[in-house]
């Protein structure tokens, strides 16, 4: 039996904050795990491929999807463990991550107050570990219930279970086995303030917030100040992870080029691929659909109805410059859909 809320030759331009063009076979706005479900088995059922949609901020659209998107509209929150200054907050897979933020924020509970103004959803935050101002969601995460679309079952994924890395999961080395559903956290009154990174360590300048919203603020206003808003400037925020080196591949970079930003990390050294980007001329350059915002390097915008082609061959070239003049190589955060579109192999 066909899914009741199917739609055929659906366009996907408005499921993706980068507003690239792009139809889909079929479509189908799941609101109740019983709707995602019921899809992905009919799907299955016919031998169409699937991809899962949520906020859609972290995905390009660069061809027609020959098969079924799932869009996951799950609402729902609930605080499931309240113990005193700890509390345990389930959210459903389609609650926005930024307003979720807020309301954490906002009832006195510390943990993922840098991570306010993410776009996308909840579902979504596990798949790429978001992060940011030196907060990643695997800091406050427990566990997430998912359907195993192998083993045809819902599973409950603890945090090892999800093999969490930077902006890597599980979920993005088995993109076709787990929908996830919903995510709980670990959320508490007391936790310490995580304020040591960058901009938002000169915005509080050694004092203490006086609540978790006030993080959330600070890290809103120094978020605005540097990055567009997808819905008046297409964009999938942060285009480009951050590379990571050896600290000896460092120390030869840090000779010829002294200025690099870099901060370390476990195993080596984070580059900040906004100055590499910078550095070799990228920073505001547009041609007649795309571009690099203006503020922000690491951004790559949709400025006059571009389309996913257009956009992945400026992160080629940028891709490519960067690893000539710095022999470092950027790795895209959005995924691109289908995927046979890519980058391709550096020249």
């Amino acid at each position: 039996m066909r899914p009741r809320l199917l739609v055929e030759n659906a366009d996907l331009q408005s499921l993706s904050t980068m507003a690239t063009p792009a139809r889909a076979r079929y479509l189908v706005n799941a609101g109740t795990p019983e709707d995602a479900c019921q899809a992905l088995s009919w799907a299955s059922r016919e031998g169409l491929p699937v991809q899962v949609v949520g906020g859609g901020s972290n995905l390009i659209f660069c061809d027609d999807f020959p098969g079924l998107v799932l869009h996951m509209a799950l609402r729902g929150k609930r605080w499931e463990a309240v113990n005193g200054d700890e509390a345990t907050l389930m959210l459903a897979a389609g609650e926005s991550w930024h307003q979720s933020v807020l309301y954490v924020a906002g009832a006195g509970y510390r943990g993922i107050e840098n991570l306010a103004l993410i776009p996308g959803t909840a579902g979504a935050a596990p798949v790429q570990n978001i992060g940011a101002y030196g907060v990643e969601l695997s800091d406050s995460f427990i566990s997430l219930l998912a359907w195993d679309r192998q083993a045809g079952e819902p599973v409950t994924l603890d945090r090892e279970d999800c093999r969490f890395g930077y902006r890597d999961s599980l979920f993005k080395h088995e993109p076709e086995r787990y929908l996830i559903l919903e995510i709980r956290l670990r959320l508490s009154r007391h936790r310490p303030f995580e304020l040591g990174y960058g901009e938002l360590a000169q915005w509080f300048d050694g004092r203490t917030p006086d609540s978790p919203l006030e993080v959330a603020q600070a890290v809103m206003t120094v978020r605005r100040r540097k990055l567009p808003d997808p819905e008046q400037l297409p964009n999938t925020g942060s285009f480009f992870k951050n590379p990571v080196v050896t600290v000896a591949q460092w120390e030869e970079l840090r000779d010829q080029w002294p200025d690099m930003v870099a901060y370390p990390t476990d195993g080596g050294v984070k580059l900040a691929a906004g100055w590499l980007i910078d550095q070799c001329g990228w920073k505001g350059y547009r041609n007649r659909t795309v571009g690099v915002h203006h503020r922000q390097a690491l951004v790559l915008i949709n400025h006059s109805g571009g389309n996913g082609k257009q956009v992945l061959e400026l992160a080629r070239r940028i891709r490519d410059d960067v690893l000539e003049r710095y022999g470092v190589l950027l790795e895209m955060e959005p995924g691109v859909v289908p995927s046979a579109c890519g980058l391709g192999s550096p020249v």
